[in-house]
């Protein structure tokens, strides 16, 4: 094992807060929103543009990409291909968390060793989170957020990592972070990661 640890997660399933307890907890760098500035460092594009290609695929851009011209495609990819260097660079730093963007797909195409985890929770749990992420307690708003973003993930990684989001079989640990709470989510991490150094 390498000391790397890939957490995918649903929307408002807390997996960020998780992944950062994880990374203190074991003393290991947590890598996120670092990845996009590290991209926006080696393209010379605007962080917004990144945040925009990886965050806003749906099924209405789906359909758009489909009757748009290649270029649209192109640039997804191409900062896809980008982030895919930072990620690999950081994990042949050592010992890491690395959140989302297809990193378990990505290190296993590339052979290095990983924990990789799937954070999800019931809708009620997550309901309550992402109302907190949004600032909204209209249950509307709050509902459209979570189809939104995971529709999102869910097409990034079936785009990028040829697989399905939330599928077991791509998965050493899947954990159910309304059920189990994060405390206990942290814990099992934490010794699923040391049981296998």
């Amino acid at each position: 094992m390498s000391g790397i640890i890939t957490i995918s997660r649903e929307y408002g399933a807390g997996g960020h807060s998780i992944a950062r307890r994880v990374a203190e907890q074991l003393g290991i760098e947590l890598y996120d929103r670092d990845i996009i500035r590290d991209t926006v460092k080696d393209s010379g594009l605007d962080t917004s543009v990144i945040e925009h290609e990886e965050e806003e695929i749906s099924r209405m851009n789906a359909f758009l990409r489909a009757i748009t011209p290649a270029a649209y495609v192109d640039r997804r990819e191409a900062i896809h291909e980008i982030e895919r260097k930072v990620i690999l660079m950081l994990a042949a730093k050592g010992p890491c968390i690395i959140l989302g963007r297809c990193a378990d797909a990505i290190l296993d195409e590339a052979g290095v060793d990983c924990l990789n985890v799937f954070i999800y929770a019931d809708d009620l749990h997550r309901a309550a989170r992402v109302g907190e992420l949004i600032g909204s307690k209209n249950p509307s708003d709050i509902q459209k957020a979570m189809k939104k973003t995971d529709a999102a993930r869910r097409s990034y990684y079936q785009q990028f990592a040829g697989r399905h989001w939330g599928d077991y079989h791509n998965y050493n640990l899947m954990l159910d972070s309304g059920l189990l709470g994060y405390d206990a989510c942290v814990k099992l991490i934490c010794d699923a990661a040391r049981a296998l150094k």
